[in-house]
């Protein structure tokens, strides 16, 4: 169905990760190969039991939000029958209790679904990061302060959703495949609802594995722009902020760390809350008034920053100037004050 493959390039070969060209294309790219050399890579080419081993040397003993879904689930983690709640539910585990769950199903074809998701690994697994990490090879990397995270689990599916933040995905235990879109296909990826959600993003309704293209007919264009990166141990995976992204882990046992990373200025507020802000404040207002409105955002916001200020003189500027910290910091203020009226 998917016929479109992400570039990938010999990342076993490179020395340092070159993420200024990665940033640049503002595409997705495998680097084939370039944690190979990783211990817990290694670790998990001998045996689901050495990794997870592996892995338990590190462990602080911190208790872990687990997610467990039914068989019949098939390990898609989404929305219930009638998208008023999701059909797993989650557990706080110490990591020993749920690595000896998995070990129990590794032969069974219809194990339930287990899943930690997005965990810090320097909060969890401290030390992991000495001999497993992509910052020594890529100062660059470092100057942003990434979230690293672990994830782990058996064959999972985390269904289309996209990131508000660069990535870098390191798959180091068992295969997983990535199917990607640009941003622009959301529509016909057909999210669902804002809330819930199975892990704080909006996820889509389609059922990948079998799609209805009855009730989603538009699905077939999604499909058409799709490009899939089938990740081995040790491969590498970048791809921009906003690209819709399904996640399969394929193995009776896998584990991938990802690092997520934005280049804008910490005092930079989220565009979510300005979404959220709109569909208080806009979306539901005439459609000419809209327009107008959406004339105002390319002039303010979508265009070039210059052109609302080039004519102002510099002390008159106000929150048309470059955003600063202190400024950031007033502007949100009167933000702020204008909510809570």
């Amino acid at each position: 169905m998917f016929t479109h493959t992400v570039p990938a390039i010999d990342g076993a070969a490179l020395a340092e990760l070159p993420l200024q060209e990665l940033v640049a294309g503002n595409a997705p790219v495998v680097l084939k190969g370039f944690a190979r050399d990783w211990p817990l890579v290694k670790a998990g080419l001998e045996s689901p039991q050495a990794a997870m081993a592996y892995l338990q040397q590190f462990y602080n003993g911190s208790p872990l939000i687990a997610y467990m879904g039914a068989p019949e689930i098939d390990g898609q983690f989404g929305y219930n029958e009638t998208l008023t709640g999701l059909n797993f539910s989650t557990e706080r585990v110490l990591l020993n209790d749920f690595f000896q769950h998995v070990e129990n199903y590794l032969q069974d074809p219809n194990a339930p679904s287990l899943y930690i998701g997005s965990t810090t690994i320097d909060a969890c697994l401290p030390g992991f990061r000495e001999h497993n990490d992509l910052l020594p090879r890529c100062e660059a990397l470092s100057q942003f302060a990434p979230l690293a995270s672990i994830w782990l689990g058996n064959r999972t599916v985390a269904r289309a959703h996209f990131d508000k933040s660069l990535n870098i995905a390191c798959s180091l235990v068992g295969k997983r495949r990535f199917i990607l879109f640009p941003p622009e296909q959301i529509a016909n990826l057909y999210p669902g609802p804002l809330e819930p959600t199975p892990g704080g993003q909006v996820v889509s309704m389609v059922d990948f594995r079998n799609p209805d293209f009855d009730r989603y007919p538009n699905f077939r264009e999604a499909i058409s722009t799709a490009q899939v990166a089938d990740l081995e141990p040790g491969d590498l995976l970048f791809y921009p902020a906003l690209w819709w992204h399904q996640v399969e882990a394929q193995a009776p046992f896998n584990a991938m760390v990802n690092y997520w990373w934005n280049p804008s200025p910490a005092f930079m507020d989220t565009p979510m809350n300005t979404l959220l802000h709109g569909m208080l404040s806009l979306r539901d207002r005439p459609d000419s008034e809209k327009q107008a409105w959406r004339a105002l955002f390319d002039f303010y916001l979508f265009g070039d920053p210059e052109l609302p200020r080039a004519h102002l003189p510099e002390q008159a500027r106000g929150a048309l100037a470059e955003l600063d910290t202190l400024s950031a910091r007033r502007l949100r203020a009167q933000l702020m004050q204008r909510l809570n009226r």
